[in-house]
């Protein structure tokens, strides 16, 4: 399961800069165009999605990483607490 970014504890407006527009696919077929953000922290590359069929609902958070091809993939972060590192990193950058 994603993670999820969102502000419902406070209330204001993303400054992101999108990198490009994606469409990923869901396990049903669905087709879901999304936003990407994406940056660096700790090293490593983290990607937020951010669907635009409900950019209220916030975002999914994933490291970025290269596959055998050389091409980049979105894996889940399964340690939570990278994942908490991660979140208050974002939630950093939106506060400045």
């Amino acid at each position: 399961m994603a993670h999820r970014h969102g502000h419902d504890d406070h209330d204001h407006e993303h400054d992101h800069e999108f990198e490009e527009i994606v469409v990923l696919e869901d396990e049903d077929g669905n087709e879901h165009e999304c936003a990407i953000y994406d940056f660096e922290f700790e090293g490593r590359s983290y990607a937020v999605l951010f669907p635009l069929d409900d950019p209220e609902d916030g975002g999914l958070i994933y490291r970025l990483e290269l596959d055998e091809a050389g091409d980049e993939v979105l894996m889940e972060i399964e340690d939570d607490e990278e994942f908490q590192r991660v979140v208050a990193f974002l939630e950093a950058e939106d506060d400045n």
